[in-house]
């Protein structure tokens, strides 16, 4: 770990870092972050200090930079932190980004509470990252949003879903009526992902029905009926455990 005084010194540039800044006088910190992999303790230091000056009132980019960093070192503690950043669209990329990467039940409860409460290209970003994590608790969330007007926020839901791909997450997405054609044509990509995850988690039944609905589907696109043909016999591959 660098030295304090060299390390001081880093912390004292991060605070007033910004864009076209020389990120060599914030290096000690990322040298940091690598020295203590494994240090429970002086990763908890270094993660006390981000927060203190994510707190203050600082540049966006070292806002951008310390999520970052807190995306690599971040716990618990850097939640609330970070969720409090989700609503603004200054800010709520970075935040989400970090969230999306700290481990534990509390950084995807900020996602889904956040969710609830920010709009339009905020709310898409934040159904990504709940796909991305495969929360199953998000789904009751997700579900009906596969009927909202916004086209591009259907989608979004219907691809969270299909990363999801638990056995709720396959009956939102087999019971969806879509409005719009590209919404149509996301569902049955988030189906077929949302199967492949059933048949990798042991749930063989399920996945084979899904993939036999998609495959004999005669409306379905070419491409969606030979991926669920190929589904099917990968089901039916005697080496696939039962479920």
């Amino acid at each position: 770990m660098a030295e304090p005084t060299v390390l001081d010194k880093a912390f004292e540039a991060l605070a007033t870092f910004d864009w076209g800044a020389d990120r060599v006088a914030i290096e000690p910190i990322d040298a940091a972050i690598i020295a203590t992999h494994g240090d429970v303790s002086g990763r908890a230091a270094l993660e006390s200090r981000l927060l203190k000056l994510l707190s203050g009132t600082i540049p966006r980019d070292a806002n951008d930079t310390i999520c970052r960093m807190l995306s690599a070192i971040g716990g618990p503690a850097s939640v609330p932190a970070l969720a409090a950043r989700l609503a603004n669209k200054e800010t709520s990329h970075m935040a989400r980004f970090a969230l999306e990467r700290i481990p534990g039940p509390e950084s995807i409860a900020a996602l889904r509470t956040a969710l609830e409460s920010v709009e339009n290209d905020l709310k898409i970003g934040l159904i990504s990252s709940l796909g991305n994590r495969a929360d199953p608790a998000s789904v009751s969330l997700l579900a009906p949003l596969l009927s909202a007007p916004n086209a591009a926020l259907a989608k979004a839901a219907a691809a969270a879903l299909g990363l999801i791909g638990t056995s709720s997450a396959a009956a939102a997405l087999g019971g969806a009526k879509p409005a719009e054609t590209a919404v149509g044509f996301a569902l049955l990509d988030a189906r077929l992902c949302c199967a492949e995850r059933l048949l990798k988690n042991g749930k063989r039944a399920e996945a084979l029905a899904i993939f036999t609905t998609l495959a004999d589907g005669t409306a379905n696109p070419k491409p969606v009926r030979l991926a669920a043909t190929r589904g099917k016999l990968a089901c039916l591959d005697n080496a696939t455990p039962a479920s």
